[in-house]
């Protein structure tokens, strides 16, 4: 087939977009040493999920589906056992040497189960059963330790039932209920300081050295920028440690620090083709299991990005959710290449195989 190279191409520039964030993050006091040569090694390490993708191709892929989430949601068990407490959180697994966060692969493996659970698209009831079964178990294990992560995979799902094509009241129903329970039922249970970061965006300066420093400061990196930014290397609120955690939540402020107004339009510039190749690629698949599988990257992806880049902007709460390919961290940086190389194996596979 002849491969269309636009799509790593854009892949491509996030990362040198997310390699030059880190390289001058890493010059923040805040920062932990040797980020940058660990963010190069997540980059060759995901060659290694992408080329077993490649050679096992679409079918095989779909058939391994159910012992791929199996495993995702043991490991995601485990953390509440032998879990490893990082930023408050114990969601993270340490195996020697190597730590990484079971979250990512259950957002990967959840996507490729219910691609699998709804390739029949709407059938009544059954596709809500066969939906939940697989999305509750899923939510369950990550809403009390990652609120954040829990979002993500709740979006992700919303994008894939609406994609297996529920009626449209159904899914106004539903975000009716959601937007009637988040304020009376989810949020008095939270612990008082996530309900600060979840309210504190609509006025920071409320608790400007508490619940606000973060947002407070990520605005001001972000408006110091001006239209060309301060130049590479001369973001003056990271490299002097007033920004926190520039280079994973705030790694948008980072850049928009150092490359202005112009550079941040680039970031969401290549964003836009980014997704405008994944619903390319779904318009191009005569299958409804991949234009699912599709749907599921692009409600993870693009919520990821709306909700960073709107937290570090202030106009969204801050969940702790990273930047898809420019923020720091490996497990991120490995699952998103390989979601996305998932993608283009579909794509690339789209009218083999069996249906």
């Amino acid at each position: 087939m002849k491969y269309d190279l636009r799509f790593p191409l854009v892949i491509a520039a996030l990362l040198v977009v997310g390699l030059m964030t880190v390289s001058t993050a890493a010059l923040s006091p805040r920062a932990s040493s040797g980020i940058f040569t660990k963010q190069l090694v997540g980059v060759v390490l995901a060659a290694a999920p992408i080329a077993l993708l490649w050679w096992a191709g679409r079918d095989r892929i779909y058939r391994f589906a159910p012992w791929l989430f199996g495993l995702a949601l043991l490991l995601q068990a485990s953390t509440f056992v032998i879990g490893k407490e990082v930023n408050g959180q114990q969601n993270w697994i340490l195996l020697g040497p190597i730590q990484f966060q079971p979250l990512e692969i259950l957002k990967f493996a959840l996507i490729l189960m219910l691609a699998a659970a709804l390739h029949e698209g709407y059938k009544g009831l059954s596709t809500y059963l066969r939906a939940f079964a697989v999305f509750l178990p899923a939510v369950g294990l990550v809403v009390l330790q990652d609120f954040g992560g829990a979002l993500v995979l709740s979006v992700m799902f919303g994008v894939m039932m609406l994609a297996a094509r529920i009626p449209w009241w159904h899914a106004a129903v539903a975000l009716l209920v959601v937007g009637a329970a988040v304020p009376t039922v989810l949020y008095p249970h939270l612990e008082p300081y996530q309900q600060k970061r979840l309210t504190i965006f609509l006025d920071p300066y409320k608790d400007p050295r508490g619940a606000g420093y973060q947002v407070i400061q990520s605005t001001i990196a972000v408006g110091s920028g001006g239209l060309q930014g301060k130049g590479y290397k001369q973001g003056s609120q990271s490299h002097n440690g007033f920004l926190p955690e520039a280079h994973t939540d705030f790694a948008f402020s980072t850049w928009a620090e150092e490359q202005g107004f112009v550079g941040g339009v680039v970031v969401l510039a290549l964003y836009a083709l980014l997704f405008w190749g994944l619903a390319g690629m779904a318009a191009e698949s005569p299958r409804l299991q991949d234009q699912l599988l599709f749907a599921g990257v692009l409600g993870q992806i693009g919520f990821q990005v709306i909700e960073n880049v709107g937290a570090a902007l202030s106009v969204l709460p801050l969940t702790g959710i990273t930047l898809p390919l420019i923020s720091y961290g490996l497990s991120s940086l490995v699952s998103t290449l390989a979601t996305l190389g998932l993608a283009y194996v579909v794509y690339r596979d789209r009218f083999e195989g069996s249906i």
